[in-house]
């Protein structure tokens, strides 16, 4: 029988694991966005959200975006998807990497360099969402309004239809969308997804996911 010691032990060790691959997962996603933003070629659905509702309402973009975040999460644990660690830590260290990102990473003024940076973006993204989800510590707005879906909806379709919704409310109020967006609408859920599947530490559903209110294991696919 193993002794209470060595269980606490155990538990501390996953914990601290955990908590590290969640930060060092949320670095790379920051670099990600930055890497996005800096090309100029169209933002996420969900930043092109927050803009558009921004633009409209004349309220401050940080503003907005803690509202609306709020709003996901609670969302999301009405679908059963209980808020962790992940859901406080993601927005504030991926916040704090993509101002230090931007502050680093100049513009560049050829399409080409633009382009450059929005191919580098991509598979920075996707580890970095894939990473942290992978962690089992919680979801960010974006992921839990996906995950609370997912069943009935696979994540990389879910995912999709979130920031494909995101995209297009945020464009009919004034935000503009480019290449990026798109890239981001019909590609990155299916590439974390993919990364979910083919290597354990990206498994967004190793932990069950973030832990459901219910009590019930999710019926993953």
């Amino acid at each position: 029988m193993e002794s209470p010691a060595r269980r606490l032990a155990a538990v501390v060790t996953s914990t601290g694991r955990a908590a590290v691959t969640l930060v060092v997962s949320c670095v790379v996603l920051g670099v990600g966005v930055a890497l996005l933003l800096e090309a100029s070629l169209g933002s996420d659905g969900y930043s092109t959200l927050i803009n558009g509702l921004s633009i409209a309402t004349g309220a401050p973009f940080v503003v907005v975006n803690c509202v609306v975040g709020v709003l996901l999460v609670a969302m999301a644990w009405v679908r059963g998807l209980r808020p962790g660690l992940g859901t406080v830590v993601q927005p504030v260290v991926v916040g704090f990497t993509v101002s230090a990102g931007m502050g680093v990473i100049a513009e560049p003024e050829q399409l080409a360099l633009r382009a450059v940076l929005l191919v580098l973006a991509f598979p920075v993204l996707a580890i970095g969402v894939a990473g942290y989800l992978g962690s089992g510590t919680g979801a960010g707005p974006t992921e839990a309004a996906a995950l609370a879906w997912d069943p009935p909806i696979p994540f990389r379709w879910s995912y999709s239809v979130v920031q494909g919704a995101g995209a297009l409310v945020g464009w009919l109020l004034g935000a503009a969308i480019g290449p990026g967006t798109l890239l981001v609408i019909l590609a990155l859920g299916p590439a974390v997804d993919l990364l979910s599947r083919r290597f354990a530490l990206f498994d967004i559903h190793a932990h069950g996911g973030p832990a459901r209110s219910d009590g019930e294991p999710d019926p993953r696919r």
